[in-house]
């Protein structure tokens, strides 16, 4: 019965991190509901400031990425982590994948909170890392592009992301985009793999 169960088929970090920010996004949404300012406390202590903030907690540092603005950015995320890290699991283990989402997350999450004035939610940073692992990991699979549906190798989608992202952070002001976060997971993925490979700027 499992193999014919695709969410019983996803490796098991992989679908908690699926699960975890789907209930935070449904507990979001009735708590908006059914409490006009219950959407409000929960960013107001789980949303990520700016680290000199006066709304500042260290476990914002975890907590934003469990947070989304909407459907389309709940959608995208959990797309990419499906996508990709059932993949990266299936390859590194649970143990290693689960350390690697963590990292990820809080390099974003310290990048974002260090460098930009504005509060930041999503696991966008982590799913950058991800990218940047997978396109590290398997340079030549071909990817095929939601939008637009074209196919491209892993190592240029990779380039192409992490360009845009390093050029947004350091150009784009206050679209709603947390650019600076997307770049800070992307950096900490690449810096975490270089470490396990022992490779610069780890190389001894």
């Amino acid at each position: 019965m499992n193999n014919q169960n695709p969410i019983a088929n996803i490796p098991p970090v992989t679908r908690n991190v699926l699960i975890a920010i789907t209930v935070m996004f449904l507990t979001e949404q009735i708590l908006h509901i059914i409490k006009p300012n219950g959407f409000y406390i929960i960013h107001r202590y789980f949303a990520l400031y700016p680290i000199n903030s006066e709304w500042f907690y260290p476990w914002q540092l975890i907590t934003y990425a469990m947070l989304h603005g909407n459907l389309m950015h709940l959608f995208f995320n959990g797309f990419a982590i499906w996508m990709f890290g059932s993949q990266i699991e299936h390859y590194w283990g649970e143990k290693r994948y689960a350390l690697f989402i963590i990292v990820c997350i809080l390099g974003s999450g310290l990048a974002n909170a260090l460098l930009s004035p504005a509060a930041a939610i999503g696991i966008s940073g982590a799913v950058y890392g991800l990218l940047i692992a997978y396109g590290m990991m398997w340079p030549n699979h071909t990817i095929m592009l939601v939008l637009p549906p074209i196919p491209i190798k892993a190592k240029y989608f990779v380039m192409i992301i992490a360009g845009i992202a390093l050029y947004s952070s350091l150009t784009t002001q206050q679209d709603g985009i947390a650019h600076i976060a997307h770049l800070g997971g992307a950096l900490t993925g690449f810096l975490l793999i270089q470490y396990w490979r022992k490779k610069p700027p780890f190389k001894w």
